[in-house]
């Protein structure tokens, strides 16, 4: 299962790697390999599933806390994933045919590149057994579906109803995440199974539970949340076909229907439940029976009928969820096939707009008649699978000793009127002979690629209706996955019964509802719809922050210093005014006389920093303070520390002074409310406070420090001599992993910030931000500034010259020599990225732009990729996440070679450090009104 989900990520990549080169088709027949191996798959897995078979995949992600990647194939996973990856193969295939050749193959790149990925994403999230596994990939849909909702990223609307959806599924998910957390604290598992086999109770739970339906709403278009869904459309229309039947918005339905069947006993469940459900179906009714685009009509009836599905599933009741297992696989083919039907009516004459389509059933017939069919199953008409299903729902609801269960039938009969009424509303509208203003008229009929889909999900619409029998018994698995007592059946022809009654009375109802609206003119549109509401809402959020924003940044450095010291202060005060102790800080002050010298010539420095008044010389004293530390971790037998610091102080000391060429030579006057005396109290303040902190962390250890675990692991289980370095890139590897992360995009910032305080430069617009080399200028050979290089030493420059490839190979050698001896990857990378300062210093930015082996950006990503690519060949070997495996070889002459792939890892590690300083002096090292380099210096 996990491979599955990795072969969709490894498609996409393709995609959006190699798209353009693989033209139209090359492109969807790459995207098309994962759903259609999972379809394969998911068919060979029927079988054994259906005895009872529960096939499950469990890989370590964080062992020390219980997290992992879990997947399990019980019978509603195995039909989610039928659903998911079968919807998708259609209606990637319908797109090909869709996308005619006049699209640009950039955006087809990012349709079938997003598409895939969103596939994956949910293909995930249906499989996981694990609460973390079905919150990563919960997230991973909501960030495909804004990606392929704002495909059109052109378009203000797009990018708005993009936004709109990422703001409210993210913050749903920020919900789930705490209620699951809740959760399987209590429940002292995160395995979705253990939850269901032996439920938690208590205050904490409830409230788990409760933030758990918030995520469930957002996802799934409930109101209040279902404002985002109906601007969905502005993706392209097998993206709304694929969303709406198959994807995103069953996602809280899924959830619901795991959890309804453990907690729906809880006294306030149901009446939340079904109370949402029914406002939903009703409010979703309402909004299709106002729309004139025939997509939006179909969103809003996709809201209406996820609150009907909210209600059968979250009910609890183990016969509805039956029942609802079997609504949820009509709603997927009766609504891609309508979404796919509309687009070939839009495809086919230009337009959706029902006002103008009036008469398209004479020139399209076989495409009303398929239209038809699914509209019928929309509506619950025979023999159609939607009617089966509403019959069964209905049937059981009516069975059930529940107060609740009455009140959802009633929900449902509301809901199924306006149903029937947008039903036919479309239908109509689409096809019908009525009169329409300004008409359009079909350009050309649709292929065969086009309709092949559309007539395969009627198919088997029809097919699910009349053997609702055998395809029952089926789906009898998958509601079984959910609650072991669900038995229900479904039946076509059940007699004269009250369902039958009721669903009798919903199609007159509806009928009727739908000629006194055409005779009246129709619903009238909404004075403020939910989309207004939540644009005002959002900007009036936005307007807040910047009126909040301009009083407490208000762009005083000394005020920002001011407020994060007297906080440390005040967090140094309480920890020890509420109980925190000082321990044994010993007598010793000194180890020797060397230390002491140090530390009296580093405070005089530091003093030194305080009271200069030239930024030039607070910087040169704020480095020598660096390099006193470094000494200071090497006289303490702290070599790695010493080595990194004595690296970072020399680059940030070269950045800073890189920055000083464009800031006044000496400081500005304190402001008013900060005299002398209050700096220095401040500053005294809390070099007390975090002096005091730091003998509080040091003396007062109850437990043994986690260092003497290191030491004993580190040689027999990582292979390294070295523990720091043991401890980055091994024990601790996913830290350094997210650490190098927030570098590459610190590197993308600072890049992005020097382009913008430029914008009078007009940069090419696909200038990549990581790699724009400035000239130097023709002014540069005459600046009188040292740090620029102007007036080039040639001594200097041949020095370099020679000392750079030294440089390069001591780098390399510190890189790989790091797992036993000081050094490492991000040691390496500085003193790689010092050769090329000097190279700059010596000649400026076209020569250092000659000089590196990539692109910047090229150098970034590559280091980045071998570093997480190390880690994900762990679990591909079957270890944890970055775990060590260690080769001993015995080549000829050389002994015994030990191999270690953290040192892959370490490699990566160099080579983001290096492109993060070359980018660094690339943007920071040229002047004031310099141009980008062209030709050989790109």
């Amino acid at each position: 299962m996990g491979p599955l989900v990795l072969l969709h990520l490894a498609a996409a990549a393709v995609v959006f790697a190699a798209g353009r080169h693989l033209g139209r088709r090359g492109l969807f027949a790459v995207a098309l390999v994962a759903p259609v191996a999972t379809v394969a798959w998911a068919v060979t897995q029927v079988g054994a599933v259906l005895d009872g078979a529960t096939p499950a995949e469990r890989t370590g992600w964080v062992p020390s806390i219980d997290v992992a990647l879990s997947f399990r194939l019980d019978g509603f996973a195995l039909l989610m994933a039928l659903v998911v990856a079968g919807m998708g193969t259609l209606v990637l295939a319908w797109s090909v045919a869709y996308f005619g050749a006049d699209q640009p193959i950039d955006r087809l790149v990012r349709f079938a590149g997003g598409f895939v990925a969103f596939a994956g994403a949910m293909l995930g999230l249906v499989l996981a057994d694990d609460v973390w596994t079905l919150f990563v990939f919960w997230e991973a849909t909501s960030i495909t579906s804004f990606v392929l909702i704002g495909l059109d990223h052109d378009q203000p609307s797009a990018r708005a109803a993009a936004q709109r959806a990422l703001l409210i599924t993210a913050a749903g998910g920020l919900a789930l995440m705490g209620g699951l957390v809740l959760i399987s604290q209590a429940a002292g598992t995160t395995s979705l199974a253990g939850l269901a086999a032996d439920p938690p109770g208590g205050t904490v739970v409830t409230a788990g539970l409760v933030l758990v339906l918030v995520g469930a709403a957002t996802k799934s278009a409930q109101v209040p949340f279902q404002v985002w869904l109906p601007g969905a459309m502005a993706a392209p229309t097998p993206v709304s076909a694929f969303l709406h039947s198959a994807t995103m918005v069953k996602a809280g339905v899924i959830v619901v229907g795991r959890f309804a069947p453990v907690f729906a006993d809880l006294g306030w469940w149901r009446p939340v439940v079904v109370g949402v459900g029914a406002l939903t179906m009703v409010a979703g009714g309402i909004g299709a029976l106002r729309q004139h685009d025939a997509k939006l009509l179909l969103a809003h009836g996709t809201v209406s009928q996820l609150g009907f599905m909210v209600v059968a599933f979250g009910i609890g009741h183990p016969d509805v969820t039956a029942a609802a297992v079997a609504l949820l696989v009509g709603h997927a083919l009766f609504k891609a096939a309508l979404f796919l039907t509309v687009g070939i009516v839009d495809h086919a004459t230009g337009t959706r707009d029902i006002r103008r389509l009036g008469g398209v059933g004479r020139a399209l017939p076989g495409v009303a008649a398929l239209a038809a069919i699914a509209a019928g199953s929309m509506a619950g008409l025979p023999p159609a699978l939607g009617f089966v299903a509403k019959e069964a729902v209905l049937d059981t609801l009516l069975h059930e000793d529940d107060p609740w269960a009455l009140v959802a039938v009633v929900a449902v009969a509301l809901g199924s009127i306006l149903t029937v009424a947008y039903t036919a509303r479309l239908w109509w509208g689409l096809f019908g002979a009525g009169p329409a203003t300004e008409r359009a008229e079909v350009h050309h009929r649709p292929g065969p690629v086009l309709v092949l889909p559309v007539a395969l999900l009627t198919g088997l619409t029809l097919l699910g209706g009349l053997f609702a029998g055998p395809l029952g018994d089926r789906l009898a698995v998958a509601g079984e996955a959910l609650d072991p007592h669900a038995h229900g059946h479904l039946v076509l022809w059940a007699g004269v019964t009250a369902p039958l009654a009721i669903s009798i009375g919903i199609v007159v109802a509806g009928a009727v509802l739908h000629l006194v609206l055409r005779r009246v003119g129709g619903v009238p549109a909404a004075r403020v719809s939910g989309e207004h509401v939540f644009q005002r809402g959002f900007d009036g959020l936005l307007d807040g922050a910047r009126r909040v924003t301009a009083v407490v940044q208000n762009g005083s450095l000394p005020a920002y210093l001011a407020v994060v010291w007297l906080v440390v202060v005040a967090g140094g005060v309480g920890a020890l005014a509420t109980g925190a102790r000082i321990g044994d800080v010993g007598t010793v002050v000194a180890d020797n006389a060397l230390q002491v010298a140090v530390v009296a010539v580093t405070i005089g420095m530091t003093i030194g920093v305080a009271v200069a008044r030239r930024r030039f010389s607070s910087v040169l004293l704020l480095g020598g303070v660096g390099y006193g530390t470094a000494v200071l971790f090497m006289l303490h037998g702290a070599p790695d520390l010493a080595l990194t610091q004595l690296l970072v102080e020399t680059m940030s000391l070269v950045v800073f002074l890189l920055v000083l060429r464009q800031l006044p030579e000496g400081y500005a006057a304190p402001p008013e409310w900060a005299p002398r005396t209050v700096r220095i109290g401040i500053a005294v303040a809390a070099g007390l406070a975090v002096a005091g902190l730091a003998a509080v962390a040091g003396t007062t250890r109850s437990e043994a420090p986690v260092a003497d675990e290191y030491l004993a692991r580190s040689e027999p289980e990582a292979g390294g001599r070295n523990v720091v370095n043991v401890v980055l890139v091994d024990f601790r590897g996913i830290d350094t992993l997210g650490e190098i992360t927030v570098l590459a995009v610190a590197a993308i910032g600072v890049a992005n910030l020097v382009r913008a305080a430029r914008r009078d430069l007009a940069p090419d617009e696909d200038e990549d931000p990581l790699d724009a080399p400035l000239d130097d200028g023709p002014s540069a050979a005459a600046s009188d500034d040292p740090t620029v290089a102007g007036d080039r030493s040639v001594i200097f420059d041949v020095v370099g010259r020679g000392l750079f490839p030294v440089l390069l190979l001591v780098s390399i050698y510190v890189a790989l020599r790091g797992h036993n001896a000081p050094g490492g990857g991000f040691a390496g990378g500085l003193i790689a990225g010092g050769a090329f300062l000097m190279r700059f210093l010596a000649a400026g930015t076209p020569r250092l732009a000659r000089a590196r082996p990539l692109p910047t950006s090229a150098l970034v990503g590559t280091g980045l990729l071998v570093a997480a690519g190390t880690g994900a060949a762990s679990l591909a070997a079957g270890q944890d996440f970055l775990e060590s495996t260690i080769w001993k070889l015995h080549p000829p002459l050389l002994g015994e070679v030990k191999l270690v792939t953290s040192t892959v890892f370490d490699v990566g590690v160099y080579l983001l450090v290096l492109g993060v300083v070359l980018s660094v002096l690339t943007h920071l090292g040229a002047g004031p009104g310099l141009r980008p380099v062209r030709g050989g210096a790109r």
